[in-house]
């Protein structure tokens, strides 16, 4: 997928951002949303399938530790991550990155979480935001219009699950382009 942005430069990026934990201790009283949502977030039917993960994937996270959706969808991304050794994220803050997010706009917004996937060598690879297909259909179903939960809000738990679901399907459909992939298949003599 070609998003306009060199390896470089997404490199470049990603050493700019920092891990989950020093995000969140960078937030103040607005990690607390983060924390109660991530005590909800279970890994345990997925452990399995993103620990066989072979391929090493970067990724970047543009967010605002503000904002509804990545509070409610942040925590998941972070578990994505432990459950496998071969995804490496870093986080953004929207704002501060904005020639960045102002690179990967979503229906000529600058929307946040947007998630940049990228292969060990920071080939860009995909990108996905604002909310997974069950998050749209959750807040369709609330008729919320165009306006986003604030953080803290409650999640029902199948809701919470069905975006668990979604993520994982998105990080494995990247890998398995990666593990596919001639270029990186070459490379790995694999």
């Amino acid at each position: 997928m070609t998003v306009g942005l060199s390896s470089e430069e997404l490199k470049t990026w990603f050493e700019r951002g920092s891990t989950y934990t020093q995000y969140l201790n960078d937030a103040g009283e607005y990690a607390n949303p983060w924390y109660s949502v991530g005590e909800q977030v279970s890994m345990a039917e997925h452990t399995d399938l993103l620990g066989s993960f072979t391929r090493s994937m970067n990724i970047i996270i543009l967010s605002g530790v503000w904002c509804g959706d990545c509070s409610a969808q942040g925590p998941i991304l972070e578990k994505i991550e432990s459950a496998s050794s071969n995804i490496e994220m870093r986080w953004l803050d929207k704002d501060e990155a904005i020639a960045l997010s102002n690179r990967v706009t979503i229906n000529a917004g600058n929307r946040v979480p947007t998630v940049i996937f990228m292969a060990e060598d920071f080939e860009p690879v995909h990108v996905m935001g604002d909310r997974t297909l069950s998050r749209y259909r959750a807040i369709a179903a609330r008729q919320l219009g165009a306006s986003c939960d604030i953080p803290g809000a409650p999640i029902r738990h199948e809701e919470l699950q069905a975006s668990v679901q979604d993520w994982v399907n998105e990080f494995e459909r990247v890998q398995l382009l990666l593990r596919l992939s001639a270029r990186l298949r070459q490379k790995h003599s694999d």
